[in-house]
């Protein structure tokens, strides 16, 4: 699960994460930086509580422990879509239904901007193609309240079989140097 980045002054630095599906959100968040910065863009991190005027009065945080909450949270389950096996996620019609039922919402739209926030925060994070792409902004919310798209916690072991969701060719190569720092990835 490493990957390697090679800066201006053709200096490499390599960089592993803890599985796949950490890796290919790291790729594509600074690929996505880079072709922003390449593009004459600023690249600042936006508070998403202010750009879908979140109110002040929800916890994301506290909301998220809720959803993980094993007798009262989102069930996580083992779920099929096109010959590969997504496990430990759910869907995004499940996320709004524990909203609707948590009375964290009041209705499904005002759960899709809450859902977008905590996937725009890392609470939740995308798993298959339909949930990926609308969270690359190919969709009109970055969040789908649908039975086909998959979402997953950060840290509750989500893995999918029989496919890899690799968009480039790796390639293999020797790696050679020494370790500068060694220590888990923060996204902020």
């Amino acid at each position: 699960f490493v990957f390697k980045l090679t800066g201006a002054k053709q200096q490499d630095h390599f960089f592993q994460a803890a599985y796949l599906e950490e890796r290919d959100a790291w790729v594509r968040d600074i690929k996505k930086a880079i072709h922003r910065i390449e593009g004459g863009q600023k690249f600042a991190r936006k508070s998403t509580r202010k750009s879908i005027r979140l109110p002040e009065t929800i916890n994301l945080s506290a909301l998220y422990l809720s959803m993980k909450d094993p007798e009262k949270g989102i069930k996580e389950l083992k779920l099929e879509k096109d010959k590969r096996v997504f496990n430990h996620c759910f869907t995004g019609t499940c996320v709004i239904d524990w909203l609707m039922s948590s009375s964290s919402i009041r209705n499904r739209k005002e759960g899709l901007l809450l859902a977008s926030s905590l996937l725009s925060e890392g609470y939740l994070q995308p798993a298959g193609d339909t949930s990926k792409a609308a969270a690359e902004g190919l969709s009109d919310t970055p969040f789908l309240d649908l039975s086909d798209a998959y979402y997953y916690f950060p840290d509750s072991g989500f893995f999918c079989e029989g496919y890899s969701s690799d968009d480039d060719v790796v390639l293999k190569e020797e790696f050679r140097g020494t370790i500068v720092k060694q220590g888990c990835l923060l996204k902020q």
